[in-house]
């Protein structure tokens, strides 16, 4: 998602093939709210004035064990965290305070045909890429064709779906031809990453996209890489020759000289890296660590900083998630009885320390999330697609489940043996059977040692039920791979809240992701109502028409019982060393902690 600015006269002789112009403009807004004019200097949330100096060490939000890759656009493989960030931009960028406007990038002016059939851009003279090669619209186009081939990781096929082409009109002037009006599609194009045509080029011939590995991307960002070799830590250096630091959506961002990432094995020794000043900004994801460890000599002199920095982010979606290609979690009433088992309330007072809420729905805690009876704005969108769906979706929208008194475990597992019999799993010969005598086990796939104490209580109460749980434990990397190739039982998965919901999830929730490998479909959701309503999110005109699609996708999904919903936090958990750095006044209101701390954080005069 990203920005741009007004097309000047010239730009109407170079597109005189296309429609009439709707508008241009220095930026684009999905319903029309753009809140910088023309001619703005730099977001509200940033320092214009900071200095470039200084260093910032920080450890990847993610749980990578190494790196083997430089290629983030690919399958296989894990590339450094920052990379896609740091070196590579686009037509458009976003920002931490409009969820569904982008300004001027890599472009600087865009026109939206009035049909919304298509969206051009120009490309700003001045922009260029780490080799010094002018970023054209050749490469626009290259990277749109390599993206959507099937060399690339299959999730950019999903989200460029609906472009029908990329024309290069002149040297510097881009059309994207969209399927539909679909107001989100010109955000879509404009987040897309632009990098050379020359990267992957060797002796005059070009590898195959997938074939690039160990090559660093040829990008136009603010960093290059200052040791490229594959492994574990990973540092970032300025440019100082960055073609747009003085660009009104770069003003006063990436300050750092540096910026690095170390990566480490287990929780323990990352703290205690922490501790000995080997990096300066963790955040913080185990309840347990930060209620028990955030503590000591270093925070008490205030060498180091526990703070929690609130936002207005929607909550995080956490759950177990059902693999629906496994016969034994087809059946609607065996995924809501494995829910039962959970028992989030006793979790929250014995292990997390009362930090967390409990996750309903797929969009909790944010205008997408439904509640209570399908509103006036969801039925229309529900109605015509009654005969497709249960009939529940139209009474009470299903709540996660409760041991607050007068609830509590036991009676949850009532209702759980209840829903098995009906489903054909009777407990005998010492554990829960189907009609042909298998027992019921799970295999749960864990990548996270610190999930055992967590998985563990919820293990126990399906024991209760005759129903058995072995743990999978393997690394990120094997961890990644088995959820690519959809090789597993139940797992555990996070995607982050989003205030801008759009063509992503045709890759989260679609019926083609659901049979592409290496999709975010895992859980293989193959649902005509949801791929109905998934067309209402992303044709969405305004800003209500999209939350009740949300609505009513929150709703549907919810009904499915794909997941069991666990918990969420409502405030970023970060340790860090205050003194090398100083944060900008304003904190925006939709940020993640990582990105914001690096692109607009600032060295100290003792960090220089």
């Amino acid at each position: 998602m990203q920005d741009l600015i007004f097309l000047r006269a010239w730009l109407a002789v170079c597109v005189l093939c296309l429609a009439p112009q709707s508008w241009a403009a220095h930026a684009y807004a999905q319903f029309g709210d753009v809140k910088y004019p023309a001619g703005f200097t730099h977001f509200d949330y940033v320092n214009p004035l900071a200095p470039k100096a200084g260093e910032i060490r920080m450890v990847p939000p993610t749980r990578p064990t190494n790196f083997d890759k430089f290629n983030p656009f690919t399958l296989r493989g894990t590339a450094p965290y920052g990379l896609g960030i740091l070196l590579i931009e686009s037509l458009l960028t976003g920002n931490s305070e409009e969820p569904t406007t982008a300004y001027g990038l890599l472009a600087d002016d865009v026109v939206v045909a009035p049909d919304k059939l298509s969206a051009t851009f120009r490309l700003n003279d001045k922009a260029r890429f780490h080799n010094g090669a002018p970023v054209l619209a050749a490469d626009v186009l290259h990277s749109f064709t390599q993206l959507t081939s099937k060399l690339a990781a299959p999730q950019y096929r999903t989200i460029y779906a609906e472009v029908r082409g990329v024309t290069v009109v002149s040297e510097r002037v881009v059309r994207f031809d969209f399927l539909t009006p679909n107001p989100e599609l010109p955000l879509v194009v404009g987040g897309m990453p632009v990098f050379s045509r020359d990267w992957g080029q060797s002796g005059g011939q070009a590898k195959p996209f997938d074939k690039i590995v160990s090559e660093i991307p040829i990008g136009s960002g603010p960093y290059k890489i200052a040791n490229p070799a594959m492994g574990r830590d990973i540092t970032y250096v300025r440019d100082p020759a960055y073609w747009g630091a003085d660009l009104p959506s770069r003003k006063g961002q990436f300050n750092f000289d540096r910026i690095s990432f170390k990566i480490y094995l287990d929780e323990t020794s990352r703290f205690e890296g922490l501790k000995a000043g080997e990096f300066d900004f963790l955040r913080e994801f185990i309840s347990r660590n930060w209620a028990r460890q955030y503590t000591g000599k270093a925070f008490a002199s205030g060498e180091l900083v526990k703070r929690a920095f609130e936002n207005r982010n929607p909550g995080d979606f956490q759950g177990y998630v059902f693999n629906l290609r496994n016969p034994k979690f087809q059946d609607v009433r065996v995924r809501r009885a494995i829910g039962l088992a959970m028992d989030f309330e006793w979790m929250n007072r014995q292990l997390f320390y009362g930090l967390y809420k409990r996750v309903n729905g797929y969009f909790p805690n944010s205008e997408f999330h439904a509640e209570g009876l399908p509103k006036p704005d969801e039925l229309a969108l529900l109605e015509p697609l009654r005969t497709q769906l249960k009939p529940g979706v139209f009474g009470l929208a299903p709540v996660s489940p409760t041991t607050t008194p007068p609830g509590s475990l036991r009676e949850n597992l009532r209702q759980a043996q209840a829903l098995l019999r009906e489903a054909g799993w009777t407990y005998r010969d010492g554990a829960l059977r189907n009609a042909q005598g298998e027992a019921f086990t799970i295999e749960f796939l864990n990548d996270q040692p610190s999930l055992v104490r967590i998985v563990g209580p919820f293990q126990k109460a399906l024991e209760k039920l005759g129903i058995t749980m072995t743990y999978r434990i393997v690394d990120f990397s094997l961890g990644k791979q088995k959820m690519d190739a959809f090789d597993f039982e139940i797992s555990t998965l996070r995607l982050p809240g989003t205030t801008a919901p759009g063509g992503e999830l045709l890759e989260l929730f679609g019926s083609k992701a659901a049979l592409t490998p290496g999709s975010s479909n895992v859980w293989g959701i193959a649902d005509p109502a949801v791929d109905a309503l998934l067309q209402k999110v992303v044709t969405a005109k305004t800003r209500p028409q999209l939350g009740a699609a949300m609505r009513a996708l929150d709703r549907v999904l919810t009904h499915g019982y794909y997941s069991v919903p666990q918990y969420y936090g409502d405030a970023f958990l970060i340790g860090y060393r205050p003194r090398p750095f100083v944060l900008p006044p304003t904190i925006p209101p939709y940020y993640q902690p990582d990105t914001w701390a690096m692109s607009t954080w600032w060295a100290s005069a003792s960090n220089k």
